[in-house]
């Protein structure tokens, strides 16, 4: 029962990990109507911006706190996915106001090239490490209840934590706040949205410095664990069966999908992998994204699409 706990509690943190990334996805679907490919190359974008910040404002400043370091290298990154955010609306989204879903599908995946290549130039290739003091050591519970106990990766914990309060307050901010119901109406028609007087533009800097901020923590948290490389990229597509699970236009849709996936990645490799050879995490989640598609198409929290005729 401990070993079976354990497993459990793995997967719901792996969980959480993969739902800091497909808030990105969610917050960008929910104010412009498209898939946002970029998301992962913001997420790998604002962890080397975050890594070799931490690097060099220390030399530039000349301090040796690595708390401070960290503070400032954060501040640095939040502000340079604040640019990014600003120049994506200026020189790409407002030429695309009113187009086709597809059209602004195409945008996000130039986008997502461009940060790639532009990351590199700018901050290097090398695999850069970010240490923001998040405790590695794993720590072993419930030894009395449980033979063995329970081992617990502190690391993974405080993510979770972070990931909570991040929906709890994206949650508040689309449901409680003038911004968040004008970004939910641009969502739902552009143009009904412009002519009530909703400034498009303004909605669309607004929830891509969001994300941006989304991809910066998530950057950092991932970064933390497995290191900055370019590979970091691709972890967004572990994302994308949660986005489908939980549905693109819930944010704790996004948590819940996450947190369905991790565990079931998990048990589903403890238990059913030596049966067949074991790779089951690997194409476990696709798998279930693709019977929930079959079932409910809009995912499990997703927003049911009516069109009247």
């Amino acid at each position: 029962m401990g070993f079976f706990i354990e497993t459990f509690f793995g997967g719901l943190m792996a969980g959480m990990l993969y739902s800091l990334i497909a808030l990105g996805f969610v917050l960008i679907f929910k104010a412009s109507g498209v898939f946002n490919f970029a998301q992962g190359a913001m997420v790998l974008f604002a962890a080397l911006a975050m890594a070799r910040f931490s690097e060099w404002l220390p030399r530039w400043l000349g301090f040796e706190s690595v708390i401070l370091a960290n503070l400032m290298a954060f501040v640095a990154a939040g502000a340079v996915m604040f640019t990014i955010a600003w120049l994506v609306e200026r020189l790409v989204l407002r030429h695309l106001v009113n187009q086709e879903g597809a059209t602004l599908l195409m945008a996000t995946l130039g986008i997502a090239y461009f940060l790639d290549g532009f990351g590199q130039t700018v901050f290097g290739s090398d695999i850069y490490k970010i240490d923001v003091g998040l405790p590695k050591d794993p720590i072993i519970a419930f030894q009395s209840t449980f033979d063995g106990g329970i081992l617990i990766s502190k690391e993974d914990v405080i993510a979770a934590m972070v990931a909570a309060g991040l929906v709890a307050l994206l949650t508040l901010f689309f449901q409680k706040t003038g911004t968040g119901r004008a970004l939910r109406a641009v969502a739902d028609d552009h143009q009904a949205a412009q002519s009530i007087g909703i400034p498009l533009n303004r909605m669309w800097v607004i929830v891509w410095c969001v994300a941006g901020v989304v991809a910066l923590v998530a950057g950092v948290i991932w970064g933390s664990k497995l290191g900055v490389q370019f590979s970091l990229a691709t972890v967004a597509l572990r994302a994308l069966p949660v986005v489908i699970l939980g549905g693109l236009t819930s944010v704790p849709g996004a948590i819940i999908g996450g947190l369905i996936i991790g565990v079931g990645e998990k048990l589903s490799e403890v238990y059913l992998g030596p049966l067949v050879g074991g790779g089951i995490e690997i194409w476990f989640a696709y798998m279930l994204a693709l019977m929930v598609l079959l079932v409910r198409p809009q995912g499990l929290f997703g927003e049911k699409i009516i069109d009247r005729v």
